[in-house]
């Protein structure tokens, strides 16, 4: 029997996964900068936490929750996103206990799980980088939040982008265009598709995110959320627009934007690319928004937040077609060459001092002649070898080179174990 990964799903092997811990890397240094801490929580979580916060007639609970019953009879699901739990663990730690600094600001990475058709940057299993910031209701900390993914695409050399911003107001403003657009839509019923007509008096909303050609032609012309703010919702998306203009980050307002998630409200985003991975369309690579009350329907006090998530594997198929190379960080400095039987136990002495000593360093395991370990130290792209012989071990000493330069000396053996960053000063003098 032949063995493969499920269906959509991927193996991240070395010579990969260097690009994903060089994107994770970048993701947790201007996290740290902005204040951001990790949290972990579970892969796996009971179905309410995200039937109830992801909205019952939403895509994710309907069509793509991977759910079962445990040996409990527990209902489960593998996590389709990652805010509701961050959420569930911001309320049972009690994290919004006053002795914790508002706003409280954390991010997490990994695995989510959606079963829906696998494509180009859309699998079943797919990874998450996302941010969450609560116990703030203000636009400056919207920006911030937009700000920071701005840096962190930039950071990695993504240029051409878009902000698309939206906003989808207060409970009043929803309420009153949810009574607007269904009496929009009612007229129009039998032209919708099957989802839309059965989403239409549950959650009318959902309609303006339907991917169905003919919804998307009468969406056009439907009524706009910004004609039924309240004061307050319209005063926080102006002061979200103005805080914008004040940093200097460009965006756009997209008035049919609602994203796929029902807890949103007020400041909505995404952040877009037209790379030509996605053959030169506009392609979401990060999105989030604001979604005060969520807190509230896990239990919790009532409580502002916002976040974003970006898709990790769209990120690195935009960076790969745009030619960006990441930093892989996986430089070897020191290679061991011994020659002959008698060195082995020194070569492995001296490796795993180098090791200790803060250095990556590897040796022959392979008894290859001189001839082919250093072609060994040549493709491995070590920056340094040193070299020891029968000749060299019985007169205690061993030859140090930079690889790049040619440049060679003898040195003591027991100096490589004691100040090796000063022969290397000394090699280069």
């Amino acid at each position: 029997m032949k063995y493969q990964r499920p269906k959509g799903t991927t193996d991240i092997i070395p010579g990969e996964s260097e690009k994903w811990q060089s994107v994770e890397q970048a993701a947790r240094t201007l996290f740290k900068r902005y204040r951001y801490h990790e949290i972990r929580t579970p892969i796996f979580e009971s179905f309410e936490v995200f039937s109830r916060t992801s909205g019952e007639t939403s895509d994710i609970v309907t069509k793509e929750m991977y759910d079962f019953y445990d040996k409990g009879e527990r209902h489960i699901t593998l996590r389709p996103e990652g805010t509701a739990g961050v959420v569930r663990a911001y309320v049972e730690n009690k994290l919004y206990g006053p002795e914790i600094q508002k706003p409280f600001k954390t991010f997490y990475m990994g695995p989510m799980f959606r079963y829906e058709r696998p494509q180009a940057g859309r699998l079943r299993e797919f990874h998450q980088i996302g941010v969450e910031a609560f116990g703030v209701d203000n636009p400056t900390l919207d920006v911030e939040v937009m700000a920071m993914a701005v840096e962190l695409l930039h950071s990695l050399g993504l240029k051409d982008l878009k902000l698309a911003l939206n906003t989808l107001g207060d409970n009043e403003s929803r309420t009153r265009y949810r009574q607007a657009l269904i009496a929009y839509l009612e007229p129009l019923t039998a032209q919708l598709s099957a989802d839309s007509q059965e989403r239409l008096h549950k959650n009318p909303l959902r309609v303006l995110d339907s991917k169905d050609q003919q919804d998307q032609e009468i969406v056009a012309k439907s009524p706009r959320i910004l004609d039924y703010l309240t004061p307050e919702a319209q005063a926080h998306f102006e002061g979200v627009k103005e805080l914008l203009t004040a940093l200097e980050i460009p965006f756009e307002v997209d008035t049919s934007m609602v994203r796929g998630l029902d807890y949103y409200n007020h400041t909505i985003f995404e952040l877009m690319s037209n790379s030509k991975a996605f053959g030169g369309k506009w392609t979401t690579v990060c999105a989030g928004g604001r979604y005060n009350g969520l807190v509230e329907q896990l239990g919790g006090p009532e409580t502002p937040g916002i976040g974003f998530g970006l898709g990790v594997e769209r990120l690195l198929l935009i960076l790969e077609a745009e030619g960006i190379q990441l930093p892989l960080n996986n430089e070897l400095d020191v290679y061991v060459v011994g020659i002959g039987a008698a060195t082995n136990v020194e070569t492995l002495k001296l490796v795993q001092s180098l090791r200790t000593a803060g250095f990556n360093a590897e040796r022959d395991y392979l008894k290859r002649k001189p001839k082919g370990q250093f072609k060994a130290a040549s493709r491995l792209g070590a920056h340094f070898t040193l070299t020891l012989g029968e000749e060299e071990l019985a007169q205690k000493e061993v030859n140090l080179k930079e690889m790049e330069s040619g440049k060679e000396i003898k040195v003591p053996l027991g100096a490589v174990y004691t100040k090796f960053a000063e022969l290397i000063k000394q090699l280069r003098a």
